[in-house]
Order: C-alpha cells, then sequence, then structure tokens
C-alpha cells in the first residue's frame, strides 16, 4: 500500500467490496465497558465500520459482527465481560461467518490474551488500545486470510484523522493525549495505554473547531492525566494554553476535561478556568485517599495538604466552583486512623459528587504485591460509611439550585422517565425536566423545581 504506513484505504474498500455483496448490510454490535476514553475509542471504531459498509444493532443475534471493548481497571467488570463472551459462543455456532472482536485494556495483557485463545476459540480478533487505527487491515487478515488476530503490539504514533461515528446527539468527545506516566501503585492503565504522547494543539483546535461548526455543544477533552498535556511537545503549549486557545473558537459551547491529577493541577489551569467563559467551572480532581501515607504509599506525588491547598485556591479564584472526586477505600496497609482523614477531607472539602471505590487487587501493580490487603468485610463496611458521610452533603450541594434558572445541556430521553428529558448543567449536576425531545442536543434553560440528593428535577423555561 501507497501513503501513510497507517493508510485503511484499500482494506477498506476490500471489505466494503464484499460485504456489498450481500442481500441486506451487515450490522454490527458494539459494546464499551469502563471510561469515557474507552467510549471515544468505540466511537472510532464505529466509524470504521460505517466506512466499511455496517450498520449497527442491539441485538446479538442479529450481528455479522460483535466487538467488546473492555476495561482493566475493575475486577468485576473483568469477570462480566468473561461471561458476555462465553455467552457468545452458541450465537458463533448458529452463524459461522459471525466476526467476534475484543478489544480495549483488558486485551492488552499477555495473561489475558493467552486465556481468551485457550478458553474462547470462537473469539476471532483480539488486540489492545493502541491498535484502533489498524482495524480494517486486522479484519481484512481475518476474512480474507482466514487469520486468528491476537496482538499486543504498540503503536507509539499519533494517528490523526480516524473517521468517527458519535453516539450523542451534541456531544462529543475529544482525546487530548494518550497513555499515563504516573504508576500508581493499584493501576493497570500505564501498563495497557502506554506512556503519555500528546496530541499536537494545532489539531485539536481543528477537531473542536469543526465540532463547533458542525452544532456540538458539550465537548470533553479526555487524557488519563490532561494536566500532563504538551510535557512530551516541543510546542511549548500546556494545557492551560490549549484552554484559552479554544476558547478562542466562536460559538456556543461548553468545554469540559478529564483527569486531573493533582500533582499536576497547577494554579495557572485554575485561572484559565476562571477566564474562560466557555470552559465549564467544573474540577473533577481525584484525591483517593485522606492520608498523606496512604498517597505515598499509592505513589500520587502530593500530601494531603497540597491537595487541600490547591482546593482552597481553586474555590477562591471560582466561588461557584462545583468540585467532584474520586475515592479509594480499602487501600492495603490502611489503618481506621488513616480512612477517618479520608472522612475528614470529604467533610472539609464538601464535594458536590464523589466516585467512590473499594480497592480492586490487580495483577501486575505494585500493590497487589502489598502483604497487608484489607479483609473484604471491612472494606465494605468502610465504604458505607464513607457513603453516610457524603450523602448529606451532595442533598445540601444540590438544595441551594432549587427554584433557580440553570442551563442545562439536554442529552437523551430520560431513562426514567420517558416524558422528560435528561441532560447536565455546566456545574456537571444531573437534570430531569420535562421538555419536548426536540431541545436534545442544545443548551437550553431549566427552571428547577425539585432538588434531590443526586440529581435535579425541572421544567424546561418559556
Amino acid at each position: 500500500m501507497s501513503g501513510s504506513p497507517f493508510d485503511q484505504t484499500e482494506y477498506i474498500e476490500r471489505l466494503n467490496e464484499h460485504y456489498a455483496r450481500r442481500d441486506t448490510a451487515p450490522l454490527a454490535f458494539v459494546a464499551t465497558y469502563g471510561c469515557q476514553q474507552n467510549v471515544s475509542d468505540s466511537e472510532k471504531i464505529k466509524g470504521f465500520l460505517e466506512k466499511i459498509g455496517f450498520s449497527f444493532t442491539n441485538e446479538t443475534a442479529e450481528a455479522d459482527l460483535i466487538l467488546i471493548n473492555t476495561c482493566a481497571v475493575r475486577e468485576h467488570a473483568e469477570l462480566k465481560i468473561y461471561g458476555n463472551v462465553g455467552a457468545l459462543k452458541p450465537v458463533k455456532a448458529r452463524k459461522k461467518d459471525l466476526v467476534i472482536a475484543l478489544c480495549g485494556c483488558m486485551m492488552q495483557q499477555e495473561s489475558v490474551q493467552n486465556y481468551v485463545k485457550k478458553k474462547f476459540p470462537h473469539v476471532d480478533m483480539v488486540f489492545g488500545p493502541s491498535l484502533l487505527a489498524e482495524f480494517p487491515k486486522m479484519l481484512y487478515k481475518v476474512i480474507f486470510e482466514r487469520e486468528k488476530i491476537f496482538s499486543r503490539h504498540e503503536i507509539s504514533e499519533i494517528v490523526e484523522d480516524l473517521p468517527v461515528r458519535r453516539d450523542d446527539q451534541g456531544k462529543a468527545w475529544v482525546t487530548v493525549m494518550y497513555g499515563c506516566n504516573n504508576f500508581c501503585t493499584y493501576c493497570i492503565v500505564p501498563y495497557v495505554r502506554g506512556r503519555e504522547r500528546s496530541r499536537k494543539s494545532e489539531d485539536i483546535i481543528r477537531e473542536v473547531r469543526s465540532l463547533v461548526e458542525n452544532g456540538y455543544k458539550d465537548i470533553t477533552l479526555l487524557g488519563q492525566n490532561v494536566n500532563s498535556y504538551g510535557k512530551d511537545l516541543k510546542e511549548g503549549v500546556d494545557f492551560s494554553d490549549l484552554l484559552y486557545r479554544l476558547n478562542e473558537i466562536p460559538g456556543e459551547f461548553w468545554l469540559r476535561f478529564t483527569t486531573s491529577h493533582p500533582k499536576d493541577c497547577t494554579r495557572k489551569l485554575i485561572d484559565a478556568m476562571r477566564d474562560c467563559g466557555k470552559v465549564c467551572k467544573h474540577l473533577h480532581l481525584p484525591f483517593q485517599s485522606g492520608s498523606s501515607e496512604i498517597l505515598r504509599r499509592m505513589n500520587r506525588h502530593y500530601t494531603r495538604e497540597d491537595y487541600l491547598s490547591l482546593v482552597a485556591y481553586a474555590k477562591e479564584q471560582i466561588p461557584d466552583l462545583a468540585l467532584t472526586s474520586d475515592v479509594i477505600v480499602g487501600f492495603p496497609g490502611e489503618t481506621e486512623k488513616q480512612f477517618e482523614e479520608t472522612i475528614s477531607l470529604i467533610r472539609e472539602v464538601e464535594f458536590d459528587n464523589l466516585f467512590t471505590f473499594i480497592y480492586s487487587k490487580r495483577n501486575g501493580t505494585k500493590a497487589a504485591e502489598y502483604p497487608d490487603q484489607i479483609p473484604r468485610e471491612i472494606q465494605q463496611k468502610r465504604f458505607e460509611r464513607l457513603l453516610e458521610a457524603q450523602t448529606p452533603i451532595c442533598k445540601k450541594k444540590n438544595a441551594v439550585y432549587d427554584g433557580k434558572t440553570v442551563k442545562v445541556f439536554a442529552e437523551q430521553i430520560s431513562k426514567t422517565d420517558a416524558s422528560k428529558v435528561s441532560g447536565h448543567t455546566e456545574t456537571g449536576k444531573k437534570v430531569d425536566f420535562t421538555a419536548d425531545e426536540s431541545v436534545i442536543g442544545n443548551i437550553v434553560d431549566v427552571e428547577i423545581t425539585k432538588a434531590k440528593t443526586w440529581f435535579l428535577e425541572g421544567k424546561i423555561k418559556q
């Protein structure tokens, strides 16, 4: 093939010709587990599938291709994926030409690939997250050369202009960087997504500008640690600089970002959030533990005091800031006193919301080798106490919205009430409100009629 070594044009054309011989368009079933980066990766795979000629289905029995994009962060997710893959065996038996593919972080691990190869012979294709750019080539080999693809090969280059089929109306994910250099002792991500690699700022700006011109209103910048953006480039542009430049793009839209690592979250970034009108006043800043000693064992490179100082500055500069965070309970060696330090930090900061996790041992990480693992029953009790501490804070934080009119990005029909639309405020508050579905994909004014602990209710402002 000519041109870029990642040019997939020839493979796409051959596959398109192959499936065009059918009486009906081929159907793909795509399931995504894990973080927003996995969602973004799946959208790129769907983009390739669409170019090849596929339509999409929510039923595995109808599919000609089944792809499961996996997550390696939690053990429960891995077990669920294995169960789902096993259930596909009779589907494959009934439909010999069905292609079954597994990708994502979980599939980058050698032990997982070996297990899949041994236990699930009905699987045709297994590959890690850095190989997305070569998806048509791998599918071509499965279809035309009858190969079984099991690849952990890593591509360090960033391949731009991949096709994307975005799942949400008006909402988009934009990756600004890949990989992670932090090696937190509990986390498998650096081992499965590789080292940090930043996209050129001009490519990011071009993509966001195109999205805005095409009507996208809620855009989230993605990276395992967006605050490290640009350190590997020669541009001299850091993440704060990038926000200032994106803020200059004409149009009505919101910019969000995730995830921020406290060790790299600077006052300059807080200032950028303060200054840029299109950057949402919502900071997700995982603290993980309120104990400096546990943070040291986690290899987080900041202390309790560092975190609290940064939060104090952020609240001072952005009085209406919404602050959310991740926290892990039951980390190896965590004493009762250290757990209480986590509870006290939660009460001192008063987060708008918390994403809470019981520590889960991941093979291949340093913390998995620690001898002082916490018994599950103690982890569970601490988890429940943590929720007890956070629940009244969430209720208090939401109560201030009662009776106010706020701007909401309308995302979808509510999953709990088909007569309502569901969306989020600039500060990340979930809102269910009465409105016609025609508002989906737009930023609208909503009057909050009831503030509940975990979400808000309202009606569209006439």
